[in-house]
């Protein structure tokens, strides 16, 4: 038999590390070894038995989740998911978050606190088990990981609840081609060592980046000052051109639409897909119906599987689609379960990604 997972609870609130305790209790191959008021009690027990995943609250007495988290980084790379109201509401404390190499967050309210970490039990022990399986090798030190924010106590939609899944309606071809990206876990990190190295005048990109709102902007201002081309929160109306890429807003979905021979997104709000929003199915889905064989999709990092059906519906409409390969990814879930369905083409290593789009590019010209 296999080991158990084991996770430390660190959490000021003694009803978090309960309740969490029980959720992770109930579940074959989950041991959680120890909890701890504060990280300073934490790295003392630390000492004596390291945790395969920690859960860990931001606001705690005598070291923040920040700070511990960091140490923990910088001395022993471990997967933490942190567990916080912050990250609801303070998008600097989730950029922090992410930056440091948190590998999931999940945002707690701060009231109905019970009720709510017993209906999320599921999510918490799925965030547990993706974690366990986080490539830190993957994340150079220093670098956001991404982040997969979890649309904890909600079914699991598919992209039917905002486009249906009608036969593409797009040209054969057009002289205006795209690209479009999704990931997850480990995606801002992925996402800088692309959009970094492709020449502005690449094709026109659309992303999207399981985020938490509010940060999608600060996100994408930091690449813009890193990149040639230029990279933007996307605006409900904004055209798909050449040296842009659109990052579609946390909690709002991002589809692609045609005028003409011409793309631009649409930005609306809607229900959960995949537990997401946005979510990269209905990017893709959006890409595969009115772009068909005019765009290449890429999809990388990440836990689950959102993207994969799109990714697949893209291929069958005609698009050229690249996984990310396992070695690279922080989380190898959503390319693995777009390689299972068959819509991928080529399988590659980050640092060949660059190369393969802007290959896609002069193609297109």
């Amino acid at each position: 038999m296999s080991k158990p997972i084991k996770v430390m609870i660190v959490d000021d609130s003694a009803l978090v590390r309960q309740v969490v305790s029980q959720a992770l209790a109930r579940e074959p191959g989950i041991e959680v070894i120890a909890t701890a008021g504060d990280p300073v009690f934490a790295i003392g027990k630390m000492k004596a038995d390291w945790p395969d995943v920690l859960i860990v609250d931001i606001e705690m007495p005598r070291m923040d989740g920040i700070s511990f988290l960091r140490k923990i980084m910088s001395e022993r790379p471990t997967p933490v998911i942190i567990c916080s109201s912050l990250a609801e509401s303070g998008a600097q404390a989730t950029f922090d978050a992410m930056a440091a190499g948190a590998v999931s967050i999940i945002t707690k309210p701060k009231a109905g606190l019970k009720s709510f970490l017993e209906d999320a039990s599921n999510d918490i022990v799925q965030a547990v088990r993706a974690a366990a399986r986080a490539n830190l090798r993957a994340l150079p030190r220093g670098q956001a990981s991404g982040v997969a924010v979890n649309g904890l106590n909600r079914p699991k939609l598919t992209a039917d609840a905002m486009l249906s899944a009608t036969a593409p309606s797009a040209m054969a071809r057009t002289t205006d081609q795209l690209i479009a990206i999704g990931t997850s876990t480990g995606g801002t990190q992925a996402l800088e060592a692309v959009l970094t190295r492709l020449p502005s005048t690449c094709l026109g990109i659309v992303i999207v980046q399981h985020m938490p709102e509010k940060f999608t902007a600060m996100f994408a201002e930091r690449l813009n000052s890193l990149c040639a081309i230029e990279v933007r929160e996307a605006r409900n109306g904004d055209r798909v051109m050449p040296g842009r890429a659109l990052i579609a807003p946390g909690g709002r979905h991002m589809m692609l639409k045609r005028s003409g021979a011409q793309y631009h997104v649409e930005v609306i709000d809607g229900p959960l897909v995949n537990r997401h929003k946005p979510s990269v199915d209905v990017l893709f889905r959006s890409v595969a119906k009115f772009a068909g064989a005019n765009a290449l999709g890429v999809i990388m990092t990440g836990m689950g599987d959102d993207g994969a059906r799109g990714l697949k519906e893209m291929h069958d409409a005609g698009a050229k689609t690249i996984a990310q390969d396992e070695a690279t990814c922080v989380v190898f879930g959503m390319p693995m379960e777009a390689i299972k369905q068959g819509g991928v083409d080529q399988v590659l290593p980050i640092g060949q990604i660059p190369d393969a789009m802007i290959a896609y590019t002069r193609k297109a010209g």
